[in-house]
């Protein structure tokens, strides 16, 4: 597998956003979506004073990028964990904030090229989709064991798939012949239950299916709900903080947590707002930034990405 297919999205921006906070001597960044390591390598790079403290879940990820960041020496520290665990992790290596935040929530590259964790609709696989194998259940039991309301719920809520009703039913008749183990037989479930106009519009049909069940299986969204405000709150004042979704549910998520920070939370009609009240971030994007066409063209995984942006500009109020 070459580095090179991997380039990271909208890295440059990323780096310019993060970049005044991370000049001065022992500022620490934290990668919260390691990964193959392309935006961590970058980060040490660009900001030879800062420390590097890097999560993934992924075991194999977590080896593959240790090789590519070994130069870096002691500088990067690799953890495994899942990023909605960044304060115990920053607890335990007695760091109380940090200078900067990164997220890229795309699922690792890496990991939709591994054909054998059936992440991938393109070619038939285990339907497994667990980013830490270690833990949790497999998108096979997802599909298998869930009531068809459930899995109906999922369907719409991650994958913003209006045809649910219908996928669920055939999935719910042909499990029961015979439990779901792979990807493909998924894949032509879903082909031949949508009407010919919905197979027309974005795609692979199984697309957004696919996406649903990768949500539910990796707790994608509960855990993001809790790692962006603890990564907000992780922030010391004059850190900034960059987020890059891949899809409207992580966008909203990233979008509300912003919204709130920047917003002054006084009772209406005060004459003077108390120090208290006075909003504890300032946005560094208006709306969502997109990656530019050049940058589509050359990497496709960057098309649907939207980076956000924040910076501390003052304490929380006791």
């Amino acid at each position: 597998m070459s580095q090179s297919r991997h380039v990271p999205v909208m890295l440059q921006r990323c780096l310019d956003m993060l970049a005044p906070a991370l000049t001065e001597p022992g500022a620490v960044v934290v990668d919260c979506t390691l990964g193959l390591g392309g935006h961590s390598e970058a980060l040490l790079t660009r900001f030879p004073e800062a420390r590097l403290v890097a999560l993934d879940r992924d075991k194999e990820a977590l080896r593959l990028s240790g090789e590519r960041l070994a130069p870096f020496g002691d500088r990067a520290t690799l953890v495994h964990a899942v990023y909605d665990e960044l304060p115990e992790v920053l607890d335990r290596l007695g760091i109380p904030r940090v200078q900067g935040v990164l997220f890229d929530l795309g699922v690792s590259s890496m990991q939709l090229d591994e054909a054998d964790r059936g992440f991938a609709y393109a070619q038939d696989a285990p339907l497994d989709m667990r980013m830490d194998q270690t833990t949790g259940i497999s998108a096979a039991e997802v599909l298998n064991t869930y009531p068809p309301g459930e899995l109906v719920r999922i369907l719409r809520a991650y994958g913003e798939e209006k045809q649910a009703k219908r996928i669920v039913s055939a999935v719910v008749r042909e499990r029961e012949k015979e439990p779901f183990s792979n990807s493909a037989r998924l894949v032509e479930l879903i082909r031949d239950s949508l009407p010919q106009a919905a197979k027309r519009t974005g795609g692979n049909p199984a697309k957004r299916t696919f996406q649903a069940l990768r949500i539910e299986v990796n707790g994608e969204l509960s855990v993001l709900e809790r790692a962006i405000p603890a990564a907000v709150k992780a922030l010391a004042v004059g850190g900034r903080i960059a987020v890059l979704s891949y899809h409207s549910l992580e966008d909203r998520l990233v979008k509300q947590v912003f919204a709130a920070g920047a917003a002054t939370t006084a009772p209406p009609g005060l004459p003077v707002v108390p120090e208290r009240y006075q909003p504890r971030l300032k946005l560094l994007t208006r709306g969502a930034e997109l990656p530019t066409e050049e940058e589509v063209a050359e990497n496709r995984r960057a098309a649907p990405a939207r980076l956000r942006g924040a910076q501390r500009i003052r304490e929380d109020a006791e």
